[in-house]
Parts: C-alpha cells; structure tokens; sequence
C-alpha cells in the first residue's frame, strides 16, 4: 500500500492511497485461504474446497471486505505517521470510472482512491494569571423566605363555597365547564369539564380569567381571547377563540396560615426548621445562578484570549444546530426575520460567529482537561444516568436500557460532567473576587444570554459543550 499526501490547506488534509493489483490478489487469496476450513460447499470435503472455487463463488464479497480492510487500514496509517487528530471521520473517495473499479474488483488493476481530512488546530494554552472575575454572591432575606412560604402555604389552603348569588372574585376558585371554537369550529383541546381555576392565577389564556370576575353559579359567559403568538401549540398560536363556559361552582379562598401546623403538614417538625429548609432551597437557586454567571464571565475571558483556525466541517455542523433552534423558534413563534428588525443574511451572519465561538471554545475546553488528565469516572455518569431516569416516572426501565445500549447517549451524559470539571479547572486559575448583591442583581438580565454569553433560546440559545476525545 502507498500512501502519499497530495494536498495540505489550513486544516484540511487529502491523501492518494494505492493499492496495487498484485497486493489486492494477495490479500484476496490469503482471506480466500483462511476460509477453506471453515466453508462446507456441496460436494468438497471439509478443508478440502479449492481457493479457485472459493474465488468464483465468493469473490468478489470477500474483495469487497478486502478493500474496507484496506481502507481502515490506511486511514490508521495516515492518522499514525502523520501525527494527526481528527475533528471528523475521514471521507474517502473511490475513481469515478465504474470499469476501473470493477478491473480492481477483479484483482486486474490497481485501487487508486483519495482520503479527506480535518485535523483539530494546534494552539498553546493562554496564561490566565491576568484573568480577574467578579463571583456575586447573594444570600436569601427573611422577606424572600416569608415570601416563599406564602406562596406554599397559599397553594395548599383551604376554600368554601360562597354564598347562593355570590359574584366569583380574583382569588376565588371557579369550577367551569367550557367548549373552545376558532371560526365557529371547536378545536383539538379546547373542551373541558369541571375544571378549577383560581381567577387571577394566570392558568388559563391572558383575558380568560379575568371574564369571569363577577360571573355567578349557573351564568354562561361567552369568553373571547386570543391565543399568544409564543403559544406552544403551532396550530393555536395567534388564533381569536370563543369559549361558551359554564359556571358550575365558586368557592372562596381561606386563610393561609404559617405556623407550625402548617409545617408539620410539610412534613417538618416544626416552622423554624420549615424556614431553614426553604431558606437553604433557595440558597442552592441564588448559588446556581452565581455559577452560571461566573461561568459565562469565565468563557467570555477565554474567548477574548485564543483566536486559531477552526475545522470547517465543525463550524458547518454547529451552525446547522444553531439556525435549526433559530427557524424552529421562528416557525413556533409565528415571527419573520423583518419582525427581529433583521434579514436571514444577517442573522446566518450573527448565528455562523455563535457557532464558532462554541467550537473554539470547546476545543479550548477539551485541550485544556486533556493537559490536565481530567477524567470523569463511570460512577459520576451512573449518578448522572441515574438522575436522568428519575425524569421520567413509569419509563425507567425503558430509559435506562436507552443509555446503557447507546454509547453516543451516554457521552452526551459525560460530556456536560467533563465540562464542568474543566471549568472549575480554570476557575482555580483566575483570580475571583466576591461581590455580595441583591436576589435582583443576581439575575438581572439573566434572560439576555447563557453560559455562553450568547442570546438566549428565542434567537437559539447557544450551550457550549466541550468535547473530549
């Protein structure tokens, strides 16, 4: 086999392989060989089967898995005497003249075919000693905690019919029945019986609830409101409708008390261990939302601090996932790209820059838990498998067999794992410096992007996801 590099551009590699018609009837007579003992033909004695018939009969799918071995082999042999790492598969090129194939195929001419490649760019790993970050940090106030608890007491207290006559208030239970049309059609969904609904919760369609203050038992209120153009179902959003409801029932709410009833009630011993409870819940949210702060003040710095060619095809595949969420939102949302004050070529122009910015700074990311040997064991990712099961109540067995049998569903379990530990890595590698805030700086603007510092999922929220070999 000979194998020469015909073409070297940036990160992209091609190479000739040739495989001469002597060494194809060589490796096709030695596999031809190997099956004489293990073929039993009509009419030949086990062992006994002649590599000519074997050749007639077999042939020419014994060749056929002849030139994939050689193939395997040679792309082996490319990646290993050229030092090289991958970002993609390689892509192989076989003569596009059929009878030259079939002269090779035959074992009477030689295997000429071409091997395409993308290798992961070289760049040294930045000193990060410079790197300053502020980690705000704030922590739960009694009034955030009383807040809390109010709204859990609230969602559990009793309510009591109101008197015959009695108009429904907000805050008031209403027992409805109601039957949905657009067009004077009723609508997959839009019809229900004895159905609660608090006034001025907010379940229902905005303006559904708010036509019923004042409704009493018996009356029929015909309810007009007009679906969000963000509603989840496509074929509702934006649409007028008409509900014909009828009000069954309506019940007044009682008093929320919080005391230490109310906490046993929780399942805790008493008020003060219910207040510690929720305080540490909350706790964990405000130290969640630190962390992703930090973390996309942390990408951002180490964005600013590597520029190298990426491998095309990468940036290809992540812009593709990218613009995919983009049209999807769009399509869900019923919106144009003149709606975003934008045209398709500028938006493919703001959303190609987020997909290079998540290749470049996972390889970042990969290259720097690979120098520091970061491993993520099988027990964290059974912990993780274990937490992903836990979603989906009655189908464990099914999704737990899903993930043991898929070996890419499974990296996408470790690979946000990895992540985090290379992140906290680099944390160890930049100075941070506490700023206490208020619940409301902490998440302020917490929705203009993510992690990665991007725009957040209405305009395709971009995850950065380092990916480890």
């Amino acid at each position: 086999m000979q194998v020469t590099e015909i073409n070297a551009q940036g990160l992209k590699r091609e190479f000739q392989v040739l495989l001469a018609a002597q060494e194809l009837e060589e490796r096709l007579t030695n596999e031809l060989s190997g099956m004489k003992d293990k073929v039993q033909l009509k009419g030949f004695r086990p062992g006994k089967v002649p590599v000519a018939h074997l050749r007639k009969v077999y042939g020419r799918s014994v060749m056929a898995e002849v030139v994939q071995n050689a193939v395997n082999e040679a792309n082996r042999q490319i990646v290993a005497d050229n030092g090289l790492k991958l970002a993609l598969e390689p892509q192989v090129e076989f003569p596009s003249d059929q009878a030259e194939v079939e002269k090779a195929l035959d074992a009477k001419g030689d295997l000429a075919f071409k091997v395409a490649l993308e290798v992961m760019p070289s760049f040294e790993l930045a000193d990060l000693s410079d790197v300053s970050l502020t980690k705000r940090v704030a922590k739960p106030s009694d009034a955030e905690v009383d807040e809390a608890l109010e709204r859990m007491a609230g969602q559990g207290r009793p309510f009591a019919e109101r008197d015959e006559g009695a108009e429904a208030q907000s805050g008031d239970r209403v027992t409805i029945d109601f039957v949905g049309r657009i067009d004077g059609e009723e609508f997959q969904g839009g019809k229900g019986e004895g159905i609660d609904l608090e006034l001025g919760s907010g379940s229902f369609i905005p303006g559904f609830e708010d036509q019923l203050v004042g409704a009493k038992v018996g009356d029929k209120p015909l309810v007009k409101v007009t679906f969000p153009e963000s509603y989840g179902a496509e074929h509702l959003a934006g649409k007028d409708a008409e509900f014909d409801v009828t009000v069954t029932k309506i019940q007044a709410p009682g008093e929320a008390k919080v005391d230490d009833e109310f906490a046993k009630s929780m399942g805790m011993e008493s008020l003060e261990k219910l207040r510690e409870a929720v305080s540490e819940a909350i706790g964990r949210d405000f130290e969640a939302a630190t962390r992703r702060r930090l973390k996309k003040d942390l990408l951002d710095a180490l964005d600013g601090k590597y520029a190298f060619e990426l491998p095309p095809s990468l940036v290809a595949q992540e812009f593709a996932a990218v613009w995919a969420q983009v049209e999807q939102d769009l399509k869900t949302r019923g919106k144009t790209f003149e709606d975003e004050d934008t045209t398709e070529e500028k938006a493919q122009a703001e959303y190609r820059k987020i997909a290079e910015r998540r290749v470049r700074l996972g390889l970042v990311l990969a290259q720097v838990g690979e120098s520091a040997d970061i491993k993520v064991s099988d027990e964290e990712v059974n912990q993780a498998l274990i937490a992903r099961v836990r979603q989906f109540p009655g189908q464990e067995q099914q999704v737990w067999d899903f993930y043991r049998k898929n070996a890419q569903a499974l990296a996408e379990l470790r690979a946000p794992l990895f992540e985090e530990k290379v992140v906290d890595h680099v944390l160890g590698q930049v100075k941070l410096v506490e700023e206490p805030v208020s619940k409301e700086a902490l998440f302020a603007d917490e929705d203009d992007d993510d992690t990665t510092g991007e725009k957040p999922a209405d305009k395709a929220e971009a995850k950065t996801e380092a990916k480890a070999d």
